[in-house]
């Protein structure tokens, strides 16, 4: 899989803020297929980082209504990485 396509989008929420003060984890949005070695290189040439562990979660997507209709968002893969002691993404610093 080629790296550009491995990280789909950061994933901000308050529980990641929180991950990312207490250890150094940032959360990604990644493609269903990537494997934890692909997203490893994807972020280590991105940011230009050391990564120490990646951590993987399939989310399942939540059922929607909209009136008697009854949809369901998309599943998706999550992406916990957490840096080596003393690395840091300049893109989370001020969150």
């Amino acid at each position: 899989m080629d790296t550009f396509q491995v990280i789909r989008a950061p994933h901000i929420t308050e529980k990641a803020g929180l991950q990312k003060e207490a250890a150094n984890q940032i959360s990604f949005k990644v493609h269903p297929r990537a494997k934890k070695i692909e997203i490893r290189e994807a972020v280590e040439a991105f940011f230009k980082t050391k990564v120490e562990k990646v951590r993987i979660i399939n989310v399942r997507g939540k059922r929607r209504r909209l009136g008697r209709n009854v949809g369901r968002r998309a599943d998706w893969k999550k992406a916990i990485v957490r840096l080596a002691p003393g690395e840091s993404i300049e893109f989370f610093e001020g969150i």
